[in-house]
């Protein structure tokens, strides 16, 4: 791209509109806009690409948008801003036009950053003293993008909540070593639009691909310093722009198109997209971090400072910084960035990183602050789905359960508890709750048992088969002497070693896995299954692998015959779960019978085939449980019937012994089928019903699901 389109005279824009921010092109050229309030001056760049810079001022200033049109810019043409205004620290300004800055509305970022004292507004070693080497060369520039795609007929699929079975994975990681995908078009959009990528998640049955952070990011100086790389991609420099590493046919806006495409040939799957968005932070760091584009655009107007020091940075992120959301204008920002890609990208929602940082006011945690409260009224947002990581590291982070209506949430505590229990290090006090749709966390203010996306594992962790594979985490590659991540799992192997029946070791680890995905897949809730786990995908026992940009984290594909079974086990377990609601309860269990003689609609049973007296449910010893769902629907056909299901049986045993469990007598029913028990990864159904009354057999670890009959009962 060259400058011959823009008039060579031009050193000061005309005067343009202040609305819309960031570079819109018309038939003739751009405006250009640029919210910057505490600034003197600013000069949009062109770049060419022998490097040479073009400064154009932008002239006009309208309630602290500067602004101005160019005519004769084109889409693929590369810029920059470059910002004046006063250098004080100390009263949190940090104007230095020694840095090329990036539009915060650019809609596509190309070229990286070359680590260089010059990056750096201030001082490597004292971030009160400006640092006045030019950046230029340096750091990414943004580029102009002509939105224009043809999107045909597509749709946002508008799968339910209730319905919904979310898979997370990672664009570059889920198809970089996939043998079916082109090997020139592996690890990128085009790559997840390839009908191997596409096969696989609508043959495995999830409803809806929650796609690691795609917008622009960096890596940090000290992955830099170490030879790796961000792989995970919270680290965002553009909350408009798709990451451009992960396209395959350029940089200068088709990454753009890209995306749009993949979203398309998702959407005529079937399948939803749901972005992990990372607002609240940025890659800009701490005090001392680079200077790409909101630190020198308006330090005092984006990010939280430090109310007794100013040049430092309030961090409710532990990324060094945290965006303030009690600032207008940080709120259009964010606002305006996810309807971008709800209307111009056709996403279908969003998972808000450490969510309750956007939710805090001036510090504490507030649910009816700006934020929430804009998002809640916004006509495109509230239509859309809008998942919360309810916590953050600031005081009172830890907001589980107190996300408002509209809101789902990553449910930590179901993780938790499923993970004690089977690693055989807790009761079944807290299971019935969770296993129910946690409605000890959700009943409040009409919500609902699908505001619990549940889930055992997902990016951040070990994967299920390291969970059972590993008792400490081994991060070495990290070259953080492995005192990085969680040591989460402590004596996940802790009896697993030596049950009473003759089980191979690796046999008993695959066991636990099927029961896991057994418990997840079956809960009531949304279940969110972390990608690869259905193939037993391992990291080694790296519990965190964000800057693992290789064969630690990329899926292996080559499957062996235990990874195909566990795959069909795990189809099997979807199927189930999408062809009966009694898994997918829109509404809370009662406890009660829909109808007199009738069995309650929930029952809980110890292997005496008895119901559970609160000595069992309180007993920490207590492993084995049988969970009883009658399929009452909570609803009414159109003559005025109870919408009913078939009835099923779950036994669950999350100790190291095997259980006999009788199987309860009338008024629960009259004989038992089995369909799945995770001792065998075997999934053929069982055509011969066992008796009430009589016993069956729960392996160690393991869990048993059942078809019950009862006289006058639906016929399933």
């Amino acid at each position: 791209m060259s400058f011959s389109d823009v008039p060579p005279h031009l050193h000061v824009a005309w005067p343009g509109h202040a609305e819309p921010l960031g570079v819109t092109v018309d038939a003739d050229g751009a405006n250009v806009a640029l919210w910057a309030e505490h600034a003197d001056a600013v000069d949009f760049c062109l770049i060419d690409d022998d490097g040479s810079e073009r400064e154009i001022r932008l002239g006009e200033q309208t309630f602290h948008v500067f602004h101005g049109y160019i005519p004769g810019l084109r889409p693929g043409q590369r810029y920059g801003f470059r910002v004046s205004g006063p250098w004080d620290p100390a009263r949190g300004l940090r104007y230095n036009p020694e840095k090329l800055l990036v539009d915060p509305y650019a809609r596509a970022i190309t070229g990286g950053v070359v680590e260089t004292p010059a990056i750096y507004g201030s001082d490597p070693d004292n971030d009160l003293v400006m640092n006045g080497q030019d950046s230029g060369p340096f750091v990414p520039h943004s580029v102009v993008v002509d939105d224009t795609f043809d999107w045909g007929d597509d749709a946002h699929p508008k799968v339910s909540w209730a319905d919904s079975v979310i898979y997370e994975t990672h664009v570059k990681g889920f198809t970089k070593l996939h043998p079916d995908i082109p090997a020139e078009i592996r690890g990128t959009y085009a790559g997840m639009a390839h009908p191997a990528a596409i096969e696989h998640l609508v043959s495995l049955g999830i409803t809806a691909v929650e796609l690691l952070p795609v917008h622009e990011f960096t890596s940090e100086t000290h992955l830099v310093d170490a030879g790796l790389r961000n792989y995970w991609g919270y680290n965002s420099l553009g909350y408009f722009a798709p990451h451009g590493a992960y396209a395959a046919f350029g940089t200068r806006g088709q990454q753009v198109s890209e995306f749009k495409a993949m979203v398309k040939a998702m959407h005529a799957a079937g399948l939803e997209v749901i972005l992990d968005v990372v607002y609240n932070h940025t890659c800009e760091g701490n005090a001392l971090g680079p200077t790409l584009s909101w630190r020198g655009i308006d330090n005092i107007g984006y990010y939280r400072l430090d109310a007794n020091e100013p040049h430092l940075y309030t961090d409710y992120t532990g990324c060094g910084n945290t965006l303030n959301v009690t600032e207008p204008h940080v709120i259009r920002l964010i606002t305006d960035s996810l309807r971008y890609w709800v209307q111009e990208m056709h996403v279908d929602g969003f998972r808000f990183d450490l969510a309750s940082a956007l939710a805090r006011s001036m510090h504490d945690v507030d649910m009816l602050g700006s934020f929430m409260s804009t998002i809640n009224q916004d006509p495109v947002l509230r239509t859309v789905k809008l998942i919360a990581e309810p916590w953050d590291v600031g005081p009172g982070g830890y907001q589980v359960g107190e996300f408002p209506p509209l809101w789902t949430e990553w449910n930590g505590k179901y993780r938790d508890c499923l993970r004690d229990y089977w690693r055989n290090a807790a009761g079944v006090g807290e299971l019935g709750w969770r296993l129910t749709g946690s409605a000890d966390l959700y009943t409040s203010e009409g919500r609902r048992p699908f505001a619990s996306i549940n889930f055992i594992t997902c990016h951040d962790g070990f994967t299920m088969n390291d969970l059972v594979a590993f008792n400490n985490k081994h991060n070495e590659a990290n070259r953080e002497g492995n005192r990085d991540g969680t040591n989460d799992n402590r004596s996940w192997n802790s009896g697993a070693e030596g049950p009473t029946d003759d089980v191979d070791v690796n046999e008993l680890r695959r066991r636990r896995v099927r029961s896991m995905l057994t418990a997840l897949l079956l809960s009531t809730g949304v279940p969110m299954l972390s990608g690869g786990d259905e193939i037993g995908r391992t990291q080694g026992g790296n519990n965190n692998a964000y800057c693992q940009d290789n064969e630690i984290s990329w899926f292996d594909w080559e499957l062996d015959d235990d990874d195909h079974a566990l795959l069909a086990f795990t189809k099997a377990l979807i199927a189930l779960r999408k062809s009966h609601p009694s898994f997918r309860q829109r509404y809370f269990f009662s406890g009660r019978p829909v109808s007199p003689g009738e069995p309650e609609d929930l029952a809980w049973f110890s292997p005496t085939g008895h119901t559970m007296s609160a000595h069992e449910w309180n007993d920490p010893a207590t492993r084995g449980i049988g969970m009883f769902i009658s399929g009452d629907l909570k609803g009414r056909s159109h003559t005025g019937e109870p919408l009913r299901d078939c009835p099923f049986f779950i036994i669950f045993n999350g100790g190291a012994e095997s259980v006999d469990f009788r199987l309860p007598n009338q008024p629960y029913g009259t004989a038992y089928t089995m369909l799945l028990d995770s001792a065998s990864p075997d999934v053929a159904t069982s055509t011969t019903p066992v008796s009430a009354g009589a016993k069956v057999t729960v392996a160690p670890f393991g869990a048993v699901v059942m078809r019950v009959a009862r006289p006058g009962g639906l016929k399933c």
